[in-house]
């Protein structure tokens, strides 16, 4: 009897551990996603700087660091006869660590004097 509640108990610990590394797996993909899409989102606020500036058509930057790398460009379209400039903004960002996430962030809008208006933002993975 003591052998067949010792094999029960090994069996429980077994699923237990199972059971944790499948946690930690999926904390760790979680963790990269949250870690890309705020690399992503930095890299698009990099890309906006100097937006207002109107001898500023194009702005790219680029960089990494412990948490992952990430990409950010912004281009302006041609200014309308109402003084109206469409602008793009697109990052990409890569999560560094065990698990490898991407995330981009497209942010599409219009700038009249120092005014900026957001038409949309599109995130994805």
């Amino acid at each position: 009897m003591a052998i067949v509640l010792a094999v029960l108990y090994l069996g429980l610990i077994q699923l237990l551990m199972l059971d944790s590394s499948r946690q930690l797996a999926e904390a760790r993909r979680f963790r990269a996603r949250i870690v890309a899409l705020t690399l992503a989102e930095n890299a698009a606020e990099l890309a906006a700087t100097g937006i207002t500036n109107p001898n500023r058509q194009m702005f790219q930057d680029s960089g990494d660091d412990a948490l992952g790398k990430w990409e950010g460009k912004m281009q302006k379209g041609v200014t309308s006869s109402d003084g109206v400039t469409p602008f793009l903004i697109t990052a990409q960002a890569e999560a560094a660590g065990l698990i490898k996430q991407k995330a981009t962030v497209e942010v599409s809008g219009e700038i009249q004097g120092t005014a900026i208006r957001i038409n949309y933002t599109n995130h994805s993975q």
